[in-house]
């Protein structure tokens, strides 16, 4: 064999085994990946061509601005000129981008500086203000375990060393010195707080202050770039950029930037707040909460529009294939409050409240003939602008409309209404006065209030119950109707149940004693001059309000008309609930409550020109616990002018005044001040001859 030659090599040829097995696995694998491919294109083509578009379209929310609230200047005016009462005002949010921030420590100090060190001193100091005159309170509470005399004695002694005190220099050193330390304790927490925000190197967005006015944003931008030589009138803002006015060019501060934030503003700070409530931002919302802001925050929020577009190259929108689904601003809302009435009416029981050192207190003017509240405000109150300041929330209920409170005297007007009505009474119609009477089933005599000083008033008509607050009168004249007659005369007039104005927390009162299928005399009997039930401020004063119409239950409201944003208007009508008594009864019992101004206890509102009707009320407080009296009283007057022809029922209400013991010398006063300003800024026509006793 040649050595050249190729040596011979055996071959095996695969088993037919081996081969079947190769491709049977081939087939299977190219069937799964047929199936996966049919899986994908059928089933989940929904998901992934969503999943596809996505990464080419874009899409943006449109916030819809929040509708405006507005005051008529005049009630009863014909411009109908408006003033708004709550309006949307932008605001900068001020946010740092720390991985821009070549200093987190003496920046976060700068901030401290700009932002929080006023503040921190101003609290420093009435912290350890307060924690100087809690221990003086303290102290003084410990003598009051001392008999009489020693306990004088003791308080005297104590207040001479806080007088000592005050004027000890080493003394003062100390308190300064705490004032000292509890700032220095207080910056560093801001400080620190600043700092783990803008040592956080990777991230863009740092929120640092919002709610900062143009002002404050531009003082801010020339403190933190340590450009001294500017003056806030050398820049100006637009389209979120800070420009210098002289070439309009930006004024850039490196780690900050600011994005403006719409807010709810209140033009007239707290007065209306109880009516308007608040609009606070939750989860990048405006909502509204409590009063007009609440009850109508779906109307005033508005729709949410939209933007959807294409991406190009580069993340781009393309301009030409966007869509826009446009937002809805909310509507406007048009009150039927009176902007000076309102104002000065509030400050004359802001007065009022100091004067007669009470608690708090309401006010309310009603249009009888239609139900529109001319004006509505209590005492204390809160400026909406904020109301995140306020330590005790309960100052955002409305008291005219949340507060439930046993009226007292100004009741006997309902009372004598339904007895009236049924011709069970007239106004001449007399009983013998013992000044106390006893009723079946209670243990003690009930007593007028004046029984200590007058005793009995021998043979009365019903003209000198009121006149002259007669419990037993009141008592009298409900049992001539009885119970279930009283009762059902009680609920017509609307208590019991809430009146349904457009206001967020309304209460209906309680008047269960009234309504169980058995009522018990005491029940009847108390409630006939007002107590052991509870009403609120509103629901009386439109009790009053159909006695001075002639005899209908008006529907009250606050919101003349909502405009919508395409200029739709809806307009509020006047709703009449029912008829609680005829034009007669009102006319006859609007001649008593007249005499009850010129001959009793309301003497004080006899005003020159004018006949007016009203009532006063004073109200033993009921005890927290539920079990009797405290010796504290509310005040309450409810009247109207002129009587014959009303263009105003009013209700002034002090609570727990401690100046006096009766209404007369607190509520009645209020009202005449008031009611003065009215007639004279309504100019409303006299129907009364002044004459020298209406002058006195």
């Amino acid at each position: 064999m040649s050595k050249f030659a190729r040596p011979k090599v055996e071959t095996k040829t695969p088993s037919n085994g081996r081969v079947a097995i190769v491709a049977t696995a081939v087939f299977l694998l190219c069937l799964g990946l047929i199936a996966r491919l049919v899986y994908l294109q059928v089933f989940e083509h929904g998901l992934y061509f969503s999943l596809a578009e996505q990464q080419h379209k874009t899409s943006y929310e449109l916030l819809p601005a929040r509708g405006k609230i507005f005051i008529q200047e005049n009630a009863f005016g014909t411009d109908g000129a408006l003033y708004p009462i709550a309006v949307n005002k932008d605001y900068a949010l001020v946010y740092a981008v720390p991985k821009d921030i070549a200093d987190p420590q003496k920046t976060a100090e700068n901030l401290y500086t700009f932002f929080k060190k006023a503040t921190v001193e101003k609290e420093a100091a009435a912290t350890i203000a307060k924690q100087r005159d809690d221990d003086f309170k303290n102290e003084l509470a410990s003598a009051d375990t001392l008999p009489a005399a020693e306990k004088v004695a003791k308080q005297n002694e104590i207040k001479q060393k806080q007088a000592n005190l005050l004027l000890d220099p080493i003394y003062m050193d100390l308190e300064k010195q705490k004032i000292a330390d509890l700032i220095r304790q207080r910056q560093q927490e801001e400080i620190q707080n600043y700092f783990k925000g803008l040592s956080q190197s990777n991230s863009e967005y740092d929120p640092i202050e919002k709610k900062l006015d143009d002002d404050t944003l531009k003082n801010f931008y020339i403190y933190i770039s340590g450009r001294s030589d500017l003056k806030i009138s050398d820049l100006y803002l637009k389209d979120g950029q800070v420009l210098f006015v002289k070439d309009n060019t930006e004024f850039k501060v490196d780690g900050f930037s600011y994005t403006m934030v719409p807010y709810r503003l209140y033009p007239e700070n707290n007065a209306g707040a109880n009516i308007l409530g608040f609009a606070g931002y939750e989860n990048d919302e405006q909502h509204g909460k409590y009063g007009l802001e609440g009850f109508f925050d779906q109307e005033l929020f508005g729709k949410y529009g939209s933007v959807t577009g294409e991406r190009g190259a580069g993340g781009l929108v393309i301009v030409n294939d966007r869509q826009t689904n446009e937002q809805q601003d909310g509507a406007d809302l048009v009150l039927s409050i009176d902007r000076a009435a309102q104002f000065n009416a509030c400050k004359m029981l802001d007065d009022a409240v100091v004067k007669y050192k009470a608690e708090g207190g309401s006010v309310i003017v009603v249009d009888p003939k239609t139900g529109a509240i001319l004006v509505m405000c209590s005492a204390p109150d809160f400026d909406p602008n904020k109301y995140q300041d306020v330590k005790n929330i309960s100052v955002f209920n409305n008291p005219a409309v949340f507060d439930q409170y046993e009226p007292g005297s100004v009741f006997k007007a309902v009372t004598m209404a339904g007895a009236l009505d049924t011709g069970k009474v007239t106004p001449e119609t007399t009983y013998i006065d013992h000044g106390e009477v006893m009723i079946p089933g209670w243990p003690k005599f009930i007593k007028n209030s004046d029984f200590a000083t007058h005793g009995g008033h021998g043979k009365t008509t019903m003209v000198t119950v009121l006149e002259q607050s007669l419990n037993t009168g009141a008592i009298f004249a409900m049992q001539q109707i009885g119970h279930d007659t009283f009762s059902q005369y009680v609920q017509n007039f609307g208590f019991g149940e809430k009146t349904g104005i457009e206001l967020e927390g309304e209460s209906a009162g309680d008047i269960r004693n009234l309504t169980t299928s058995n009522i018990k005399d005491i029940s009847a009997a108390t409630a006939a001059f007002g107590q052991g039930i509870t009403v609120t401020p509103l629901q009386m004063i439109m009790a009053y309000a159909a006695i001075a119409n002639g005899g209908n239950l008006m529907k009250p409201y606050i919101v003349k008309e909502v405009v919508s944003p395409d200029g739709t208007r809806q307009e509020t009508s006047p709703t009449i609930v029912r008829r609680v008594v005829s034009e007669r009864t009102a006319a006859i019992l609007t001649g008593m409550l007249v005499n009850v101004v010129e001959h009793g206890h309301s003497k004080g509102m006899i005003t020159p020109g004018y006949y007016i009707a009203g009532k006063t009320g004073t109200a033993q407080v009921a005890s927290s616990n539920g079990t009797g009296y405290t010796n504290h009283y509310d005040h309450t007057f409810i009247g109207y002018a002129p009587a014959s022809n009303a263009s105003f029922v009013i209700l002034t209400k002090l609570d727990t005044p401690l100046t006096s013991v009766f209404a007369e010398s607190t509520a009645v006063p209020l009202a005449k001040e008031i009611t003065n300003f009215l007639l004279n800024h309504w100019q409303i026509p006299q129907n009364r001859a002044i004459d020298t006793k209406a002058k006195k």
